[in-house]
């Protein structure tokens, strides 16, 4: 019997871990990369002996890559090398005080004991909501491919009792007291590309997630994933063909039958998998007159996430005293993300995540070095910055203040840099409005609001990665091509 084949669009975290289980269901596989390498947003930089990690830095459910290589007959630890973090991140506020995140308890009461103990039992309060909320939401519900309505009025309940139309802010507003753990509890959503202040609570399962299985690194970076993916695909005979843009999604008789490329090569397959923007997938690689669901308009009134601006540098002296994972919050906490997120307005003044992978492993920046990131929130291309003029200045206010803050004579010491803007995410990874995370994880617009890995207008096209259920971030790219299994067809019933 011949293979059922499927073409894969995207090589980012969900496309290959797509692949490999449409490889592992019996599919004949290709995956089709715009760029010049496999990963997408968790693609690798390299410039001047330094390995700077695109996008993703952090893993913090490694079973659901543990299970990629275990269906493939491999084990994950033979090729994969995980460093947990402890802390998980260090927490600045603008006075310059600061709390350490940690996966240990005892370290966590004392943290927050710092700051305000009458918040223990608060917290205590809050994590057993953000455990609910984690077997509710990820365990239940993450891997349900919301296919139907029946599938969202099943999971209502799960709703319910989550109260899920509640805020994270406000869910950890009503527990605790002091404004600067209030920062600390709830910021978790813009790691997603969610407002803490309209995101839904359900999200307070990263908590959960990352207190259960821990904040790691991959040694070598998060582009030692992608290759170890990309392997696992190889040895089953799969290819990854880079630079090869996908424009079109052929369809005959309304249903998807291959894609065509930039150069105007046509490729056929029995099924369709995007793992592209799925804004962008609709708008500009499926013809108008087969979306009856995912319009034009439908989409231009979506919400969409914050972008990123990030600025990738390494340096010719060290910077010990600044961990591997820092977040610097800066003077405004509600009103910059309103100024993000709802005005679409760029803002003086910003908040930071400073990523200094070098201080866990060595291999990442040449001896004597540190490589670095620094992303700052930004609003998408709907705030009309015109990012060509606005990058640079943008970038020396950053600089400034790493100055003036935890990096003192940083100008002196960047021997190499590089910088990717929302023009970027949408010129270079075809993001939507140059949204880094796809949609905005509210209330509706996730679940069976949210695009669905089974196209609704379209038969034999799939989705996978940050736009389709159940969201961005490592974990719900990964779920999402595990939902995916649901609703392929299987190989023995193919048509």
């Amino acid at each position: 019997m011949t293979k059922p084949s499927a073409i894969v669009i995207g090589s980012g975290f969900g496309g290959l871990a797509a692949a490999i289980r449409l490889s592992c269901k019996g599919y004949h596989v290709q995956v089709l990369e715009k760029l010049n390498a496999p990963g997408g947003r968790a693609s690798v930089h390299k410039q001047d002996g330094f390995t700077f990690d695109a996008g993703p830095t952090i893993i913090t459910a490694p079973y659901l890559l543990e299970e990629l290589w275990t269906l493939c007959g491999r084990t994950f630890s033979h090729d994969i090398t995980l460093k947990a973090m402890e802390p998980f991140y260090r927490i600045r506020f603008d006075d310059g005080t600061w709390f350490d995140y940690s996966g240990n308890d005892k370290t966590m009461r004392a943290e927050i004991a710092r700051f305000a103990s009458d918040d223990l039992a608060g917290y205590d309060r809050f994590m057993v909501e953000a455990n609910l909320a984690h077997k509710l939401g990820f365990e239940d519900l993450g891997g349900v491919t919301f296919d139907t309505i029946w599938d969202l009025l099943a999971a209502v309940p799960n709703m319910v009792r989550m109260r899920a139309w509640r805020s994270i802010y406000a869910l950890v507003a009503k527990h605790i007291q002091n404004p600067k753990l209030r920062m600390v509890f709830s910021f978790h959503p813009l790691l997603i590309g969610g407002n803490p202040f309209s995101v839904t609570s359900v999200y307070s399962l990263i908590n959960t997630l990352e207190r259960r299985f821990g904040v790691h690194w991959a040694m070598g970076g998060t582009g030692a994933l992608i290759k170890g993916l990309v392997n696992l695909l190889e040895e089953r005979g799969a290819h990854v063909r880079c630079d090869a843009p996908v424009t079109r999604i052929l369809i005959e008789n309304g249903r998807a039958v291959g894609v065509e490329l930039e150069n105007g090569e046509q490729l056929k397959s029995d099924i369709v998998v995007s793992n592209a923007d799925t804004a962008w997938t609709y708008k500009n690689l499926v013809d108008k007159k087969y979306r009856n669901h995912w319009t034009d308009r439908k989409i231009a009134n979506g919400k969409y996430s914050m972008s990123l601006f990030v600025w990738y540098f390494g340096t010719k002296k060290q910077y010990h005293d600044v961990p591997h994972h820092m977040i610097m919050l800066g003077p405004r906490y509600r009103e910059l993300l309103t100024d993000i997120f709802k005005r679409h307005k760029l803002a003086d003044d910003f908040s930071l995540y400073l990523h200094r992978p070098s201080a866990s492993d060595p291999s990442v920046a040449p001896a004597g070095c540190d490589a670095f990131y620094v992303l700052a929130p930004v609003p998408h291309l709907g705030s009309g910055t015109d990012w060509s003029k606005q990058a640079e200045p943008f970038r020396q206010s950053i600089q400034d203040l790493l100055e003036k803050t935890v990096m003192p004579g940083l100008g002196a010491e960047v021997i190499s840099q590089k910088l990717m803007t929302p023009q970027d995410f949408k010129d270079r990874l075809w993001s939507y409005q140059g949204a880094a995370f796809g949609l905005e994880p509210l209330l509706l617009q996730s679940a069976w609001f949210r695009p669905h890995n089974r196209s609704e207008d379209v038969p034999g096209l799939y989705m996978v990665g940050a736009g389709t259920h159940p969201g961005a971030g490592v974990p719900g790219v990964l779920m999402s091509a595990k939902a995916l299994e649901k609703v392929i067809p299987d190989v023995t019933h193919h048509s």
